[in-house]
């Protein structure tokens, strides 16, 4: 899964440098973690964003926008418990965006731990949905 196909490689191509080497470092922690977590991880493009999807998870999606060209976002299913899971576990260590992304600022130092939990509670999402705080 290291490497980048086609489709994926382009995409990264078209963002900014800054944006490309943030969104590059958090592919980087969720293939890591996934690597760990789970097996037939898949990376494709949905919403013409790149994501990646586990049999038992739910999908991530990241992603960078010139409407906030200092910031990237991680994406993940607003109707499920995720974010407001993480809200409840990480309530000052990460920004978010209603029930539907955590935002980053592009040169931030990433939360290393916190964020390997929440990629991994999302990875494993319906394995642990029922489980109060998923687990966490």
């Amino acid at each position: 899964m290291e490497d980048i196909n086609k489709q994926i490689g382009l995409k990264f191509a078209e963002y900014p440098p800054g944006a490309k080497s943030a969104l590059l470092g958090l592919r980087a922690i969720i293939l890591e973690v996934a690597a760990k977590e789970v097996t037939g991880l898949s990376e494709s493009l949905k919403w013409g964003q790149p994501s990646y999807a586990a049999k038992r998870g739910s999908p991530i999606r990241i992603d960078w926008s010139e409407k906030n060209p200092d910031q990237y976002r991680l994406y993940f299913i607003c109707h499920t418990s995720l974010i407001a899971t993480f809200k409840e576990l990480y309530p000052d260590t990460f920004h978010y965006e209603g029930n539907r992304a955590i935002v980053f600022t592009i040169g931030q130092d990433i939360p290393n731990q916190a964020l390997t939990h929440c990629l991994s509670l999302a990875l494993n999402y319906h394995k642990l949905k029922h489980i109060p705080l998923l687990g966490g």
